[in-house]
């Protein structure tokens, strides 16, 4: 079973991450020691001296941008018992992956997929988001679920993969904000070296005190790889899919009566990208299904019809 894991209000971003850390040690050692990307790619291409300075540049302007998360994310690693080399790396591991040598990448033996879907629709009868979390296979049973309060009265749940930030998956807090994400592809010439990680900015959308607060913390983020965030406001009772960009470029879709389905490829950023047969594939089956009711959205999130691309992918 998923474990919960209530922590706060605690004296800063570190001791946050350090009693996280502290409680799921065993789990992030784990993920870590069993995770190729980390250990084929990631780790070999952070000990070469010719990558320090992409590496410092990086870090420092991830660590400048958020320095109250860039302390949780140090407080993790030393509350687990990690390196916190390790636990830096996987947090920005897409950011990082573009610029790994690609000789050194076996796509089939390392298992670098996300496939992840989000289906929407706001309705006069209906307002739904659902989410199917297909990730990493070293993620299969290490994640857990943080649930942090703080001193100013703001809370949030997140859904947490052992090592990383809360949450680069979804989550939702006390402003009644939540948020679930999609990975996309953009093609190397669209992505910015060294700029801020995704994890770093969903982690401060746990803080956003509603659609245009989120939107405001995306749209400062200067990003290095782009992402697609799906941004439900309860109060309002309004969905909006964004999808961003390196160069402050995005694009929102605010969704309406007609469902709306989001595999792993911009829908509406103008952006060049790798065409993902994967993710073509998953829309062109959602396409296909049935979206009058709640049942049908839970049914599509876990469709397996394609043999090679099903909608559900259970860590295949």
């Amino acid at each position: 079973m998923l474990e919960v894991f209530e922590v706060g209000p605690c004296t800063d971003g570190y001791q946050m991450g350090f009693l996280i850390g502290q409680r799921f040690s065993y789990l992030i050692r784990n993920r870590l020691s069993t995770d190729l990307i980390l250990q084929n790619q990631l780790l070999p291409f952070a000990r070469s001296p010719e990558n320090k300075p992409f590496l410092d540049a990086i870090i420092n302007n991830n660590r400048n941008k958020y320095p109250k998360y860039w302390d949780e994310l140090v407080g993790t690693a030393e509350g687990s018992g990690v390196p916190v080399l390790q636990i830096i790396l996987v947090n920005l591991r897409k950011e990082i992956l573009p610029f790994v040598p690609k000789w050194t990448i076996n796509s089939h033996l390392d298992g670098i997929d996300d496939d992840c879907s989000t289906i929407m629709v706001v309705s006069d009868s209906m307002a739904l988001a659902a989410h199917n979390e297909d990730a990493n296979v070293a993620l299969i049973g290490h994640t857990y679920l943080i649930k942090a309060e703080f001193s100013n009265g703001l809370s949030f749940v997140a859904y947490t993969y052992a090592g990383e930030l809360p949450s680069c998956a979804f989550g939702f807090n006390s402003h009644q904000l939540a948020f679930t994400l999609n990975s996309v592809p953009p093609t190397e010439n669209e992505i910015e070296a060294a700029g801020i990680g995704r994890n770093f900015i969903s982690r401060d959308l746990l803080k956003a005190t509603g659609i245009e607060d989120a939107l405001t913390r995306i749209r400062s983020s200067q990003v290095s790889v782009g992402h697609n965030y799906n941004l439900i406001d309860i109060k309002q009772r309004k969905i909006i899919n964004v999808e961003t960009a390196s160069r402050n470029r995005v694009s929102i879709h605010e969704i309406s009566q007609k469902p709306f389905f989001h595999a792993n490829m911009y829908r509406h950023l103008q952006v060049q990208q790798v065409q993902d047969e994967n993710s073509i594939s998953r829309q062109t089956r959602a396409d296909e299904l049935p979206k009058g009711s709640k049942e049908d959205f839970l049914s599509l999130l876990g469709d397996t019809n394609n043999a090679n691309y099903p909608i559900y992918m259970t860590g295949k």
